[in-house]
C-alpha cells in the first residue's frame, strides 16, 4: 500500500493517505479495507472523477466528508469523530489529497479516543506535515472542543 501518496497504516484497523488511484481502492479492498473516508473535494485537484462508484464497485463503504483545506470546521471534525467511532470494529482507509487534512483529523480521533494525548497528536500529524496558522489553530480549537464536549 505505501504506493498510495503518504500512506500510514496506524493500526491493523485504520490507516490514513493522500489520494488513492481506482487501482489502489482494488488493491485496498483485497487487502480487507472495508471503509473509504474521503476528507477531499470531490472537485479537486487529486480527486477521481467518481470515486463513491469506485470504491461501491470494490465492495467497500464510503463516506464523504468535504472538507474546505483553508477552512476547517469543528463540525466536520465532530461527525467524523462520530463515523469512526460507529465504524471501529473495521479495517478504514481516511484519505484527502494528500493526507493533511487526514492526518490531522485521524490524529484528533485519536486524541479524542484516548488513544493520543496532546503531544504524541501532534507528533502524529507533523509526522505528515507542518500545519499552516490554519490549522494550526482548528487543531488547537479541536483539542478545546474535545476537552468541553467529551467527544
Amino acid at each position: 500500500m505505501n504506493a498510495i501518496n503518504n500512506f500510514n497504516k496506524i493500526t491493523d484497523l485504520l490507516s490514513c493517505s493522500g489520494q488513492p488511484t481506482a487501482d489502489q481502492l482494488k488493491q485496498l479492498a483485497a487487502d480487507n479495507y472495508q471503509v473509504v473516508v474521503n476528507l477531499g473535494m470531490s472537485d479537486g485537484k487529486y480527486a477521481l472523477p467518481d470515486e463513491a462508484a469506485s470504491v461501491k464497485s470494490a465492495n467497500m463503504d464510503y463516506y464523504h466528508i468535504p472538507v474546505v483545506f483553508d477552512d476547517p470546521q469543528l463540525t466536520e471534525l465532530g461527525n467524523f469523530i462520530n463515523f469512526m467511532k460507529s465504524q471501529r470494529d473495521k479495517k478504514i482507509l481516511v484519505h484527502c489529497a494528500v493526507n493533511y487534512r487526514a492526518s490531522s483529523f485521524t490524529g484528533l480521533y485519536l486524541f479524542a479516543a484516548g488513544q493520543l494525548d496532546e503531544q504524541q497528536m501532534q507528533l502524529f500529524i507533523e509526522d505528515v506535515w507542518q500545519p499552516d496558522a490554519v490549522w494550526q489553530q482548528f487543531i488547537d480549537d479541536s483539542i478545546a472542543y474535545i476537552k468541553n464536549q467529551n467527544v
